[in-house]
Formats: C-alpha cells, sequence, structure tokens
C-alpha cells in the first residue's frame, strides 16, 4: 500500500521547481511602496516625492516611479466638487516629480486651469438648469396642492423628469471637458515612458 501524502507535502512536490526571483521580487516591492508614497503624497503634498527618489536604489527607481505613476495618474480627473481641486494639483505635482519633463509641467498648469473653469461653469450650469426648470416645478407643486389639499414643495431632484433633463444637460458639459482630461492622461503617459 502506498504512503498517503499530505496536502502540504503535494503542494511542495508541485512547487519545487519554481523558484524565487529576487530582482522582480524586490521589483514588485518597489513599485507597491511607489503606490503607498503616493498616496501619502496625496494625503500631504509639503512632503515632496524627490526626497524618496533620492534615496531609492537606481534598480529599484523605475520601479518605484511606476508605481507613483500608476496611483496618481488616476487622479487625473474631473473634479466632483471644489475641495477636488486641490488634491488634483497634488496630483500633477507628484506627476511632474515623477515625469521630470518641463512640458508636462505647462501643460498641468493649462490643465488647473481648465479645472476652475470646469467648477465655475458646473455651477452656472446648475443654477440655470433649476431656474429653466422652475416654472414646471411650480406648475407640479400647484397641482398637487389642489389633489392633496395641502401645500406640497417639491425638491427639484425628486422629480425624474427634472433628473433627467439636469443629467443630459451636465454630461454635456462634462464631455466638452472630458477631452482635456483625456489629452493630459495621454500626454503623462507618453511623457512617461521616453527615456
Amino acid at each position: 500500500m502506498g504512503r498517503i501524502k499530505s496536502a502540504l507535502e503535494l503542494a511542495l512536490e508541485r512547487t519545487e521547481s519554481v523558484k524565487g526571483d529576487k530582482g522582480s521580487i524586490d521589483q514588485f516591492e518597489a513599485k507597491q511602496r511607489g503606490k503607498k508614497l503616493a498616496n501619502l503624497f496625496l494625503a500631504d503634498p509639503k512632503d515632496g516625492l524627490e526626497g524618496e527618489l533620492k534615496k531609492t536604489p537606481k534598480d529599484q527607481l523605475a520601479a518605484l516611479k511606476q508605481g507613483i505613476f500608476d496611483a496618481l495618474i488616476t487622479q487625473v480627473a474631473l473634479p466632483a466638487v471644489a475641495d477636488d481641486e486641490k488634491r488634483i494639483e497634488a496630483a500633477g505635482k507628484g506627476l511632474q516629480a515623477v515625469i521630470g519633463d518641463p512640458r508636462f509641467g505647462a501643460l498641468y498648469k493649462q490643465f488647473i486651469q481648465g479645472i476652475s473653469r470646469y467648477l465655475s461653469e458646473t455651477a452656472q450650469y446648475d443654477a440655470a438648469i433649476k431656474q429653466q426648470y422652475a416654472p414646471k416645478l411650480r406648475q407640479k407643486e400647484e397641482e398637487l396642492t389642489r389633489r392633496l389639499g395641502r401645500p406640497v414643495q417639491l425638491d427639484p431632484f425628486q422629480d425624474p423628469e427634472f433628473v433627467g433633463f439636469y443629467n443630459q444637460n451636465m454630461n454635456a458639459l462634462k464631455d466638452n471637458y472630458q477631452a482635456m482630461v483625456n489629452q493630459v492622461r495621454e500626454q503623462a503617459v507618453q511623457l512617461f515612458g521616453q527615456p
């Protein structure tokens, strides 16, 4: 009768020929450290990334930069609220540190100006849409008041027709500015890939 092997013994037999590659493990860890550094940088941009980049061994520097780049490029997006502008600006400074090309800094400065315009236009669109829809909303409120026999006040976002109208207009505005975001991301990827 043959010997019954444990799951551990079977696993060890199957992975016997697999050897750990110290270099690829170091690269993976450097990339993960880069992602963590990027997140810490976004939380507190005063520290900067240059010091960490200088301290990193040359053989791990590319992987560290890749990790930082991967984490920060996701932050290049249209802001949902005005507070997002600071985070997006910090992401640009971090990207500039790993890209190192002055053309990116100039492009990102224009991008930040575009973000400010976007936030301003978003507020204007919001007010204009609500103002344009106000007569229709008052009409619905009056109709409900007549039906129910008591005063009714509607929040515009409770009305599905308004929500559809609002989203249609706001999405048109977002689409206009999304091209700018895509251009900055593409340029960042291109400049980061250059030696």
